[in-house]
């Protein structure tokens, strides 16, 4: 089971040139500097997994916000602004390629990074594509480490 540590700030510089740092994961020596904390959106109709995705991501350094489904997450986009999507993309009401795109059209600069630990998804996944859209997809369950990684690549 990978252990997480508590995220801490130690603050460098003088004046106005501050810069976070904070431990990655229990056994690193390494700190990850960050300028501001990248926003991430992570919706589920799995509470256990957006609480621990919010779990994950914050001790990384990201600034993270749940939502349970694609209503809730439209309510907290427009002011949240976030950098990054992470949805999964069968849930109710909404699936989460219907939300990538409201949200693609809300702020195109947002990267968008489905999930699914199911098999069912092409059809959903075709038609984004039908309607000129295309978005990342990566397996769910993924390993904390990748998803980190993944999300620190720009």
């Amino acid at each position: 089971m990978l252990q997480m540590v508590s995220g801490s700030y130690s603050y460098a510089g003088e004046g106005s040139s501050r810069t976070k740092t904070r431990p990655l994961l229990q056994g690193s020596s390494s700190e990850a500097p960050l300028q501001d904390d990248p926003k991430v959106l992570v919706v589920d109709d799995e509470e256990l997994i957006t609480e621990t995705l919010k779990e994950i991501l914050r001790r990384a350094g990201f600034d993270v916000e749940i939502a349970s489904d694609g209503w809730a997450a439209l309510e907290v986009v427009p002011v949240f602004r976030p950098h990054y999507l992470l949805t999964d993309v069968l849930m109710p009401r909404m699936n989460g390629v219907e939300l990538a795109i409201a949200v693609r059209k809300m702020f195109p600069e947002t990267r968008i990074i489905l999930f699914s630990g199911q098999a069912g998804i092409s059809e959903i996944l075709l038609s984004g594509q039908r309607q000129g859209f295309q978005f990342e997809l990566i397996p769910k369950p993924m390993h904390p480490l990748k998803l980190i990684e993944l999300l620190k690549r720009r």
